[in-house]
């Protein structure tokens, strides 16, 4: 979900007289860590060929979330059509060879992606008429389904989707040679075929039903709200906020990409895109630059586990478990603030053994300035988690809340280029009616707002260059959306292998066998799978993966179905921080010339938060919300950061003042003792921590810091 980045460079402008102007491309730079970027540089008549192809398929999920969707399998079968046609135009056989010219058989593949996805709609009376006896041509159609979906898949994801895949179709064929109880009855080339392409089970299933939905639309909004200037707002927000405060380039780093991961599904692009200018005003504000680059990993992994987004797999997990969207919402909330804010204390604590201070006030942006210039582009967000809160779809959400960005970037653009009152005054009565309009009729008031501001905008050609932008982010959110759409594609065939054969279901007696029927140890194994599975994986296929795989063994033992989910879908995204394989330390020990390793590992400690967290609300179900009362969710919630902020202060090994050894062990129990849920060792952990934070403030009254300290 790396959403098209190039607007980003406007969103380190009130930065650039700290930081200097960040001299990179941010789309080249994402594309060094995010195959997903790695377009291929087309030139003539195939470069407006796949631009129309592109803003084709926004135009279509446009129209079908405002005026409603098709059948489910028609739906997701154009999406695929569109899908896999700008793929093979986008992205080259061989990644080196990204130039203009475009071979032959590209043009093919693409002929052919479009072909397979188009047939279904086009015969699709016949195909159901013949549903369990399909024909020839449907299973020859499957097949090159199934090996166009694989393709794309290694051109934009790389070979681990792909070899995923077809260990799983090996397993569906060899079935009956499978040892104990792994072994099945087998299927054929002809059930699997029709149970890949014929259904909406395997490749057409819910993971790219999903995304020729609701994910798609968010992608869109994602790309239009950066056109709108919105990460140069959270950019400022974040330096204006906390810049000054000690270690302040840090903490920048952890609020722009807490706020940016809302409307950002991708950890690589957050770390590329918020980093460029955060992670040079780390180091040059003092801290090592492992450290640096592991800050910004860390925060922008986060981004994946904040609402509303949560990397596009809130959709998902929604769809999967049956249960409403804002509820994953919810669950999600809080964790994913515990996680933010344990990245924060640390960087506190860091910046606080190093010595290390924030930026001078005079250098920042001023608050109140910069809410009086970017308020609106808050709006669009507000009016989202509004309408999903108040019960309305995702689908329907995230239509009305492209249409209000798109509104705000042509006021936005009107308003600059009328600067005579009277002008001013037709936008606003003009605008103000629309939306009344839009709220009465709907679709028709959409139309008629719109209508009326690309007329205004048709006057002057400063406003006719904004209507060209908002039709070049059509195609820039539908090559955002293209490798999720494949990850979704491709990991269908995994899903589908796994529902024909059980290896759900027998994978998790496995597991549980192998714990002994201890719920700790299979979480221990559920988590040691989810990190595995996880390596090297886009966010969706990951969780897709793991819910699939691991998830199944907790509900042995009574795990809610939507604390398992969470469980696996935080450790299946720690692998992105986990060496050996760890993209995202990986892309931010590249901004920061640090050993890809040592930022890893930097992060891992970072992210200590993230490994504790899904432990303790597997225990106890109120961190996410389920199950309890306002106070006791507040309660758990007040002992789980107090406890975090004692692990932070332990792993970093320095609270007050800098920590002895013993102080660092005795926090670390502490923190252990009150992230457990329990009366006794709540009062047990805050006692423990009170005698730490005592005996340091004692040492720091008496002057400077006694011999035998530790010194990080």
């Amino acid at each position: 979900m790396a959403q098209g980045a190039a607007g980003a460079a406007g969103g380190v402008a009130e930065a650039e007289a700290i930081a200097g102007p960040p001299q990179v491309d941010l789309e080249k730079e994402i594309a060094k860590y995010d195959p997903e970027m790695r377009f291929r540089d087309l030139r003539g008549t195939w470069r407006w060929v796949a631009f129309a192809v592109g803003a084709g398929l926004s135009v279509f999920q446009l129209y079908t979330a405002g005026a409603g969707l098709l059948n489910a399998h028609v739906q997701r079968a154009v999406h695929l059509a569109f899908i896999l046609a700008l793929t093979f135009l986008l992205f080259p056989a061989r990644r080196q060879k990204g130039s203009g010219s475009l071979p032959w058989y590209d043009v093919l593949l693409a002929l052919a992606g479009a072909g397979v996805g188009l047939y279904i709609p086009l015969d699709y009376q016949a195909l159901v008429l013949r549903a369990g006896l399909p024909s020839t041509l449907d299973l020859a159609l499957g097949f090159a389904t199934i090996l166009l979906v694989m393709e794309a898949s290694r051109r934009i994801i790389g070979w681990p989707m792909v070899i995923l895949s077809v260990a799983f179709l090996l397993y569906a064929i060899l079935g009956p040679w499978m040892p104990g109880i792994f072994a099945h009855r087998g299927y054929s080339l002809t059930d699997i075929s029709d149970y890949m392409y014929l259904t909406t089970e395997g490749i057409f299933g819910i993971p790219i039903g999903v995304s020729a939905t609701y994910i798609f639309l968010f992608i869109l909004m994602g790309a239009y709200l950066e056109q709108a200037g919105i990460i140069a707002f959270f950019s400022d927000l974040a330096m204006s906020l906390v810049g000054h405060t000690k270690g302040g380039p840090a903490k920048v780093a952890v609020f722009s990409s807490a706020i940016l991961g809302m409307v950002n599904g991708s950890a690589i692009a957050n770390v590329v895109t918020v980093g460029t200018f955060t992670i040079p005003l780390m180091k040059r504000n003092g801290f090592r630059p492992q450290f640096a680059g592991a800050v910004e990993a860390t925060a922008s992994m986060g981004g994946q586990i904040m609402p509303p987004v949560m990397g596009a797999v809130a959709f998902i997990m929604a769809d999967t478990l049956g249960i409403p969207y804002v509820d994953i919402c919810k669950a999600a909330a809080v964790p994913a603030v515990l996680y933010f804010l344990a990245v924060g204390v640390m960087v506190h604590f860091e910046a606080g053994r190093t010595g290390l201070h924030g930026l001078p006030r005079s250098e920042l942006p001023r608050l109140s300035t910069v809410l009086r210039k970017g308020w609106y582009l808050l709006l669009p967000l507000v009016a989202l988690i509004y309408l999903l809160i108040a019960g309305y779809t995702p689908l329907f959400a995230g239509f009305y809340g492209i249409v209000l960005t798109m509104g705000l970037i042509l006021v936005q653009r009107l308003w600059s280029v009328f600067p005579g009152t009277a002008m001013r005054t037709v936008v606003m009565v003009g605008t103000g009616a629309g939306a009344g309009l839009t709220l009465r009729f709907g679709a028709v008031g959409v139309a008629v707002l719109l209508a009326f501001l690309v007329a205004l905008s048709a006057f002057r050609s400063e406003t006719r260059a904004t209507l060209w932008d908002l039709v070049k982010s059509l195609h820039a959110g539908a090559r955002s959306a293209l490798g999720v759409a494949i990850a979704c594609a491709v990991i269908g065939i995994v899903v589908g292998v796994a529902t024909m054969t059980g290896f759900g279901v027998k994978l998790s007696s496995a597991i549980t066998a192998l714990a002994h029927g201890s719920l700790f140890l299979t979480l221990v194994f559920t988590m040691v799978s989810s990190l595995i599975l996880g390596m090297g994986l886009p966010t969706i296929p990951t969780y897709i993966i793991t819910s699939t795989m691991a998830a199944p063994a907790l509900a042995v033992f009574g795990v809610p179905p939507l604390v398992a989910h969470m469980f696996v879908f935080y450790f299946g995204l720690l692998a992105d921080l986990t060496p050996p394989v760890a993209l995202a330390a990986f892309a931010g020990a590249g901004i920061a010339k640090a050993s890809p390793t040592a930022t890893g590992l930097n992060a891992v400690r970072l992210a200590i938060a993230g490994f504790v967290v899904p432990f303790v609300f597997v225990y106890d179900n109120s961190l996410l919300l389920l199950n309890t009362t306002v106070a006791g969710a507040i309660v758990t919630t007040t002992m789980a950061l107090a406890g975090i902020v004692l692990l932070g202060a332990g792993a970093i090994g320095y609270f007050v003042v800098p920590a002895r050894w013993y102080e660092r062990v005795v926090l670390i129990v502490a923190a252990m003792l009150l992230i457990v849920p329990g009366a006794t060792s709540d009062a047990i952990g805050l006692a423990l921590g009170g005698l730490v934070l005592a005996a340091q403030l004692l040492r720091r009254s008496r002057g400077p810091r006694l011999p035998g300290a530790a010194t990080g």
